[in-house]
């Protein structure tokens, strides 16, 4: 499906609003060329009246086609005033739904089958390629607007003779695909390696910028930006050879106007007013075409962001139940069987594959180890079962760049501020948080801004809380607190537990957390199914 169709159909008035700037650019379009002909006519005449002497200059009248001058110059820059306003209006809004859908579809996915797309792709897709294709939006009305002011240009030429209009006709049926030509050739290469280039530079710079912290400390900053070096000289290249193109096309226009200009007039057999008038017309019609063929220069520009965007747009979008009204299923870790609002702990040594279960368990990464959940192997549940199930609180726990509260409405919908103040009172962060600015407004920077460690996990555990779903899995829940925080944390999160009927899965190297649960199973418990390989969770073991 097109792109351009699938942003526009994400904004239910963009559609309308860009009829609307359709109709003003075609206004403006004619008005240009009406213009452009009636002063090369009245500035010819004016002068052979000049030249004829006093009684032709008195019997010239000047007054109704400079009025009709002043009045198309005003008509042509309030319609490109409309045209720009409803046009950019309309991709605004198209851009805004086609981003909050395609984000949707991304998140919908199931991590353990989805795209291979790093966040760097994922951010050049949601960005680059969107504001690419805002910008067609934009030059829409632009083609619609072209041909009319093409058409208009044509028959004004006619004035001339009908020579010049057979020629400029022929002229202009040319041009568009001598430049669609032309910007394939000088284009599609370029675009597709400024695309990938840009892709690795984000990919790489993400992962350097949740570093930056170590970067400063050991003063990496240097050798950062020699490895950055060579991609942003390979989005530098690519992205010359774009305006190379764009340069070859300019000069293509102008020698390919002047060429149009001079075939209608050796083809025109008119007095010299109206051939002026068809000299003007036929500039205008060319420069009209000229715009059209941008258009087609920068849409074959772009190509492969825009196949990339309508790819996402095909991905399946998962309309799950919302988590509270799953039913709690079984677990079964190996031969332990786990009902519903069972508590257990996991054990291992560092590095044994515990959090790799916890992942696997909410559904972020494939997990060949013997687990089943509801009698049904993990490898065989969809990911909005998983989703449905398990609520993660990791051990890296990820923030989003907004609020307080906007982190803890991450958790589903509808959650309220009585909710909100629950769980954090339960993950003993409420003082914290009524002490900050705003309080649970109070907004975070990049990485959870300047909450502690500590304090990120618990945010996290306050975020998983609120889920409402049946199990809870908890990877270093008390990691970073000091001894009385976390003995507090424990109790609360024990009553909490005991009020909910909520299953814990627990993953902890400290004692403390472990008098929350009432059975251990050591990782290396869990057997890999038959025929599986290093991957699976007991091989890590």
């Amino acid at each position: 499906m097109n792109p351009i169709r699938i942003a526009l159909d994400k904004a239910t008035g963009s559609a309308m609003l860009l009829r609307r700037a359709t109709l003003c650019a075609v206004i403006a379009a004619l008005a240009g060329i009406a213009l452009l002909a009636l002063a090369g006519w009245f500035l010819t005449a004016a002068a052979m009246a000049g030249a004829a002497g006093t009684l032709a200059v008195q019997a010239f009248n000047y007054l109704v086609p400079s009025a009709a001058i002043r009045l198309l110059a005003i008509l042509r820059t309030v319609s490109r005033y409309g045209e720009r306003l409803w046009s950019h209006r309309a991709a605004l809004e198209a851009m805004g739904g086609l981003r909050a859908s395609l984000f949707a579809r991304l998140a919908a996915q199931d991590s353990r089958t989805a795209l291979p797309l790093s966040s760097g792709d994922a951010a050049a897709r949601l960005t680059g390629d969107i504001d690419a294709l805002e910008d067609l939006v934009v030059r829409r009305p632009s083609r619609i607007a072209g041909l009319m002011a093409a058409l208009a240009g044509v028959i004004l030429a006619a004035s001339g003779g009908w020579l010049s209009a057979l020629l400029l006709a022929a002229m202009l049926a040319a041009l568009p695909l001598l430049l669609r030509s032309l910007a394939r050739r000088l284009t599609e290469g370029p675009a597709q390696q400024a695309a990938d280039a840009l892709g690795a530079l984000r990919t790489r710079y993400v992962e350097l910028a949740s570093a930056r912290a170590e970067i400063a400390a050991y003063g990496l900053g240097d050798r950062v930006m020699a490895e950055l070096a060579p991609l942003t000289r390979r989005l530098d290249r690519a992205r010359a050879r774009l305006f190379i193109g764009e340069g070859v096309q300019a000069a293509l226009l102008a020698a390919y106007s002047a060429l149009a200009v001079m075939l209608v007039l050796l083809g025109a057999d008119a007095p010299a007013p109206l051939v002026a008038l068809a000299l003007l017309a036929s500039a205008g019609a060319v420069e009209a075409m000229a715009g059209l063929s941008r258009t087609a220069f920068r849409q074959a520009s772009v190509d492969a962001g825009l196949a990339r965007l309508a790819a996402l747009d095909a991905l399946p979008l998962d309309d799950a139940p919302a988590p509270s009204t799953a039913t709690p299923q079984a677990i079964r870790l190996g031969t332990v069987e786990l009902r519903p609002g069972a508590r257990v702990s996991v054990t291992g040594r560092s590095g044994s594959g515990k959090s790799l279960l916890a992942e696997g368990l909410a559904g972020l990464r494939p997990v060949t180890a013997d687990v089943t959940l509801g009698g049904h192997p993990l490898a065989a549940c969809c990911g909005a079962a998983l989703r449905d199930q398990f609520a993660l609180s990791p051990q890296d726990a990820p923030m989003l760049a907004g609020s307080i509260a906007d982190n803890l409405r991450l958790a589903r919908p509808g959650i309220d501020a009585a909710d909100m103040a629950d769980a954090l009172h339960v993950a003993c962060l409420d003082q914290r948080i009524a002490s900050l600015p705003g309080g649970i407004d109070y907004r975070l920077g990049e990485a959870g801004g300047t909450l502690s460690g500590g304090e990120r996990k618990r945010l996290s555990l306050a975020r998983a809380l609120l889920t409402g779903r049946p199990w809870l899995l908890l990877d270093e829940p008390t990691e970073g607190l000091d001894a009385a925080t976390e003995a507090l944390l424990i109790s609360r999160l024990r009553i909490w537990l005991d009020r909910t009927g909520t299953g814990l899965i627990l993953i902890s190297h400290r004692p403390a957390p472990f008098t929350l649960t009432d059975r251990q199973v050591p990782v290396s418990a869990i057997a890999p199914l038959p025929g599986q390989g290093l991957p699976g969770v007991a091989s890590a073991a």
